[in-house]
């Protein structure tokens, strides 16, 4: 909610400033026609005086075309809406599948790519969403370079699983699992059913933080060799049941991510954060897909 995002707080004070903006200039003082008829010559300040009624009389039509016209909406005043956060999430997203298209057909010419190509992505892809994350600012060329990076990352990620015999098949289940998450988590938050609240946001916020870390943790043990497979619990119910709470962590982040995207267009954002909303909605759908890929090895194991 607002009230419990710093982002939106500070949203909800820049966009009370500049609603009131333009209402506190000083008046101006003085009878201002008056003073410059007196001491004119009588017809000169007959004709004055009749050029001020015709001014008057252009300003009140003038007026009413004004009020007769329909009232500006979001994209007139450049404020965030919901079909611009849409457009640039599918952009974004055409961007990272196509991306990730041509990496899979890269590698399935040059297999012996498909390990750089997936540690590149992974590690760059991480740097630039930390710095995404953490910017001041909104960079639309970094948050296009992260849907590129994120793309070849799948693309070789996702060839690699579903070249090992006992994986195949693996990656279309999880494009089918997260397209379907992803639908009923946005059903679910549309009807109110899944609630998005200061709490929530919260309790999810330490869970991801410690999920992040125990991530990271497991990523460096496996690259050190001191890991093996999927990571902590392997294929058994301890590894399964780590699987399930990803898959609920990033299922649950969609559901902040339209909570985010509702609260923006409700308190007039800057369009300019539709790139950072769009953003998010990636994020949480590669993150899901990535679990589900996880959690539907381990079952084949």
């Amino acid at each position: 909610m607002a009230g419990g995002n710093p982002v939106f707080d500070r949203l909800n004070k820049q966009i009370e400033q500049e609603r009131y903006a333009g209402f506190n200039s000083p008046q101006q003082k003085g009878g201002g026609q008056q003073g410059m008829s007196q001491g004119m010559p009588q017809g000169m300040s007959q004709a004055t005086t009749a050029g001020y009624a015709a001014q008057d009389a252009a300003s009140a039509q003038s007026l009413n075309e004004l009020y007769a016209r329909d009232a500006a909406g979001p994209t007139d005043t450049g404020r965030v809406t919901l079909d611009d956060v849409i457009i640039k999430s599918l952009g974004l997203f055409v961007l990272l599948v196509a991306t990730a298209t041509a990496t899979w057909m890269l590698v399935s010419g040059s297999p012996g790519l498909a390990q750089p190509i997936w540690l590149i992505g992974m590690f760059a892809g991480l740097g630039i969403g930390l710095a995404i994350a953490f910017m001041k600012t909104v960079s639309v060329p970094l948050i296009v370079a992260y849907a590129i990076l994120e793309g070849a990352f799948l693309g070789a990620f996702s060839y690699t699983i579903n070249s090992i015999p006992a994986y195949e098949g693996v990656v279309m289940m999880a494009v089918l699992a997260t397209v379907c998450t992803f639908a009923a988590m946005y059903v679910g938050y549309a009807v109110g059913f899944i609630k998005v609240t200061n709490k929530t946001r919260r309790m999810f916020f330490l869970a991801i933080v410690g999920y992040a870390i125990f991530s990271l943790l497991q990523l460096v043990l496996q690259l050190a060799g001191v890991v093996d497979g999927w990571g902590f619990g392997g294929s058994g119910f301890l590894g399964i049941g780590l699987s399930l709470l990803g898959v609920g962590l990033a299922a649950y982040s969609l559901a902040i991510d339209f909570d985010s995207i509702d609260n923006a267009v409700k308190v007039g954002a800057p369009a300019k954060y539709s790139w950072l909303l769009a953003h998010g909605l990636i994020v949480s759908v590669v993150w899901l897909y990535i679990e589900f890929v996880r959690l539907f090895a381990r079952l084949r194991d």
